[in-house]
Order: C-alpha cells, then sequence, then structure tokens
C-alpha cells in the first residue's frame, strides 16, 4: 500500500535546466559516433565497407528503435510512481522494463535470419556490400538484449530527474565505441567486423554502467516482489501504454518514410538537399528532447502526486523553456543556414535547392514546438491513448496535404505537407491538454492510461 503523497518538491527554472541540459548534451554525441564510424572504415580505401557499416546501422537501428517505446512508457510509469511515493513500484517497473528487454533482445537474436533477409529485400545492395553488412548485423545482434535494456534503464533514471547519469551513460557508450572503432580497425585489421564488435561491447558495458547507477534498486527485495512485478492489473496497463505509444512511433516513421520517398520523384538534387534540411529538423528534435525529457519526469510526478497546480507549472514550465529554444533554433537558421549548408555539401546544385527551401526549416522549430514538448506532457501523464489518436488524426491530415499540395506546388508543397503534420499534432494534442488536468485529479487505476 502505497503512502498518501506529500506535495512535490519545487518546481524552478533551475530544477528545469538540471534535468534537460545533461539531455542536450548527451544527445550532441550521437551523430559524432555515426561520422566515427564512417570516417574509420572510411580509411579502409573502398567504397562497399563505408555502404555495409551505413546499411548494417539503419537495419539494426531500424529494429532496436521498435523497442523505443521502452523508454517512454517506463519515464511515465517510473515519475507517477515516485510522485505517489511509492518507491516498490518504482523498483518494479524497472524489473518489469528489463524483462521486456531480455525477451525482446533474445527474440531477436533467434529470428535473425529471417529478419535480415527481409531487410535486404526491402533495401538490396550489391553481393559485396550485402555480405559485409551479413556479418555487421551478425555481431551487433548478440547485444540485442542490452540495447534494449538502455532504454528502459535510461527512461527510468530520467523520471527521477537523474539525468546526469543518462549523459554518464552515453558518454561512456560512444566514447568506447570510438575508441575501439579505431582500435579494432585500424590497429588491428578487422574492417566492418571491428566497427560491430566494438559497438557490440560499447552496448554491453554501457547497460553494466547503467545498471550500476541503479545499483540501490537492484539490492532491493522489492524488485524481487514477483506478485508485484507479474501483478495483472499492472502488467495490462503497461501493455497498453508501450501499446499506444508503439503505434503512435511506427505512424510517425511512416511519415517521415514516405517524405523521403516522395521526396526521390524529384529527383537526385532535391532528394539530397531534402535530406541535408532534414539535419536541421534532427537537431532540432535533440535540442528540444532535454525539456521534454524534463515534462516527462515533472508532470509524472505531479499527477502520481495528484498535485494539479504543480502538473499545470511544469507542463508550462517546460514549455516555456522549449518554446524558447525553438524561437532561438529558428532565428539561428534563418541567419547561418546558408552557411550550414555549405559545410555539409559541396555540391553547388544541392545547395542551390536546399536554400530554396530552407524557409521551411525556418518555420519548424517554431510551428513544431507545440508537438515535441506536448508529447512529453502526455508521456508523462501516460496519456498514451490521446498520443495515438491525435497522431492517426495528424498522419492521416498529413496524407491529405500531400495529396493535394504536392501535384500543385511539388517539394515545396512536400514541406508544407510535413509542416501541417507538426500543426496539427500539436494542436490536437493542446485540445487534449484539459481532459489531461482533469484526469490527474481522479483517483490513480492501476490500468488508466488515455482517456
Amino acid at each position: 500500500m502505497a503512502e498518501i503523497a506529500a506535495a512535490p518538491p519545487v518546481l524552478t527554472h533551475r530544477r528545469v535546466l538540471k534535468i534537460a541540459l545533461p539531455i542536450v548534451i548527451s544527445n550532441a554525441t550521437v551523430p559524432i559516433l555515426g561520422v566515427v564510424d564512417t570516417g574509420v572504415v572510411g580509411q579502409l580505401g573502398a567504397a562497399a565497407p563505408i555502404g555495409a557499416v551505413g546499411l548494417g546501422a539503419i537495419i539494426i537501428s531500424a529494429v532496436y528503435w521498435v523497442f523505443g517505446f521502452l523508454r517512454m512508457g517506463t519515464a511515465g510509469m517510473t515519475a507517477q510512481a515516485l510522485g505517489a511515493r511509492d518507491p516498490g513500484e518504482v523498483a518494479a517497473l524497472l524489473s518489469r522494463a528489463l524483462m521486456v528487454a531480455a525477451a525482446g533482445g533474445l527474440g531477436l537474436i533467434l529470428i535473425q535470419v529471417p529478419l535480415f533477409a527481409g531487410a535486404f529485400r526491402i533495401a538490396p545492395a550489391s553481393d559485396e556490400v550485402e555480405a559485409m553488412a551479413r556479418g555487421y548485423m551478425a555481431i551487433r545482434v548478440w547485444s540485442a538484449p542490452a540495447a534494449i535494456a538502455i532504454y528502459g534503464v535510461t527512461g527510468w533514471l530520467i523520471a527521477q530527474e537523474r539525468t546526469r547519469a543518462v549523459l554518464v551513460l552515453q558518454v561512456w557508450m560512444n566514447g568506447l565505441n570510438m575508441a575501439l572503432d579505431a582500435a579494432f580497425v585500424l590497429g588491428f585489421g578487422w574492417g566492418v567486423g571491428g566497427v560491430a564488435f566494438a559497438t557490440f561491447l560499447a552496448e554491453w558495458t554501457g547497460l553494466a554502467v547503467g545498471l550500476w547507477f541503479c545499483r540501490d534498486a537492484l539490492r532491493s527485495p522489492a524488485m524481487r516482489a514477483w506478485d508485484r512485478v507479474f501483478d495483472r492489473a499492472r502488467l495490462v496497463r503497461m501493455a497498453a501504454v508501450n501499446g499506444d505509444i508503439l503505434i503512435r512511433s511506427v505512424l510517425l516513421q511512416a511519415i517521415f518514410v514516405s517524405f523521403l520517398f516522395l521526396a526521390a520523384k524529384f529527383g537526385d538534387v532535391t532528394l539530397a538537399a531534402n535530406q541535408v534540411l532534414l539535419q536541421f529538423l534532427y537537431v532540432t528534435a535533440y535540442a528540444m528532447d532535454g525539456f521534454a525529457f524534463a515534462a516527462e519526469s515533472l508532470v509524472g510526478q505531479a499527477l502520481g502526486a495528484r498535485a494539479v497546480m504543480a502538473l499545470r507549472r511544469s507542463a508550462a514550465m517546460t514549455s516555456l523553456w522549449g518554446f524558447g529554444v525553438g524561437a532561438v533554433l529558428a532565428l539561428a537558421f534563418a541567419v547561418f543556414g546558408g552557411r550550414i549548408i555549405d559545410l555539409m555539401t559541396t555540391a553547388e546544385p544541392v545547395r542551390a535547392a536546399a536554400r530554396t527551401y530552407l524557409p521551411w526549416m525556418v518555420a519548424a522549430p517554431v510551428v513544431g514546438s507545440a508537438a515535441w514538448m506536448l508529447d512529453g506532457i502526455f508521456i508523462g501523464a501516460t496519456r498514451t491513448a490521446d498520443m495515438r489518436n491525435m497522431m492517426v488524426l495528424s498522419a492521416a491530415i498529413y496524407a491529405v496535404a500531400v495529396a493535394a499540395l504536392v501535384p500543385q506546388f511539388g517539394n515545396h508543397g512536400l514541406w508544407a505537407a510535413m509542416t501541417i503534420g507538426l500543426a496539427v499534432r500539436g494542436l490536437t494534442l493542446a485540445l487534449r491538454y484539459p481532459a489531461l488536468e482533469a484526469g490527474a485529479a481522479l483517483p490513480m487505476s492501476g490500468a488508466r492510461h488515455g482517456a
């Protein structure tokens, strides 16, 4: 029986920044690893190894991405348990997350042959590249349980505002990976397999570092209170929350994939320009993640404590920072966007095309701020049914916009459809926010997760 919740700690801008900034710094290390992976195999003097690492990494990352729901769902539910002063449930949630990761990772190892065969049917490559990519993935897949578990551990730490630990975990993994890349490929001459083995070791040791940060919970008897861990109502709630997030994420990914496929019809130059500009969008998402994650933690804790005013203040304060970051990025893209494009490509036709569509990237951080921040707010509140439903609506409106605008305006129409989709996501979630606050005042139900 959880004790009656006390009021959450006072919310200040300092507290928001303490949560958000380590995530922003952590995210900045992610693209650096990709650059090092590519640069190291690029020293082998052939194109095939670069293509193999790129293709293999994309396929593995896409497979692991399916389990991204574990981070978001764990963060929201753990934050609520923390706010409700229920340490037993906080520990039990870590147990459940690790079990899901173990089952999912072992499942991927067992089905790796048909899984990778299907992937190469979708994304065929030359015989040489495919053979190297298969070897790369055959090594990487053995760290699947660790890679998926890190999602759960990260969400669990974020819920408790322990984002410095997340930063250390990320820096450890990426730093070790880069060092081992150089040693295995350039020092030992292991080629593509060396890159894969470096990541394999980085992921397993990364999990060890993450579990070390969770050591107090691991020593707690609540981690092994199986009646609670396998409580049917809590398992049903976890499955519902994670299922909703998975559907929402698949639809979001479908929008980005369709965007690239449609851009390909406009020719290589336009496709390359769009790919360059998408990096602006990714940078925006990485920067906003810190404040969205802060919203997950603070909103979840306030909801768990049934403190409606604290929830409102958490949503408002984190969103204020999020919108501020969006405005700064929009200004930076307007002033320096052309120079950034020139750094990313030396092809003059691609530079010219990217500049033509750059205004859409100036608009994106402002238009998309609401969607990114409300995602964090709704994850913290585990209002995942709303997230799923609004994503379905947004995806449908995006599809209508594509059909209406692309034939008339070409690539400008495609970017307009993407921007409309972002705006609709933010608007529809904003319309559901009053219901979120109203639900926060109700008694907590073990199975309630949305509507």
